[in-house]
């Protein structure tokens, strides 16, 4: 199993910007793909960004040239730089360990708020 913890949340105006930190333990050697999910009340979860353990990386067409995922190998660690944010980018973000073989492992959620 894999233990995530998500950082880094909070209230932000539209157009600034914030740093999401998800740090990874336990048997992180199964991972095989990292990605940020975000949720608001009444809708599914969607997919903003995965990198994969080869490194590659996909976005959700609404972040875009927007938000950047990257990771530290060293320390663990999955990031998602957002810039340019905007109201509806306002949701719980979880980050996600999918795993070669088994369930996937999610984070407690950070809750990310865009507002003036």
């Amino acid at each position: 199993q894999v233990q995530l913890v998500e950082s880094g949340g909070g209230l932000v105006q539209p157009g600034g910007s914030l740093r999401l930190s998800c740090a990874a333990s336990g048997n992180i050697f199964s991972i095989s793909v990292m990605t940020w999910y975000r949720q608001t009340p009444g809708k599914q979860r969607e997919l903003v960004a995965r990198i994969s353990r080869g490194g590659s990386i996909n976005y959700a067409d609404s972040v875009k040239g927007r938000f950047t995922i990257s990771r530290d190998n060293a320390k663990n660690m999955v990031y998602l730089q957002m810039d340019s944010l905007k109201p509806e980018d306002t949701a719980v973000y979880y980050c996600n360990a999918k795993k070669f073989v088994g369930n996937d492992d999610w984070g407690q959620g950070t809750q990310v708020t865009v507002s003036s």
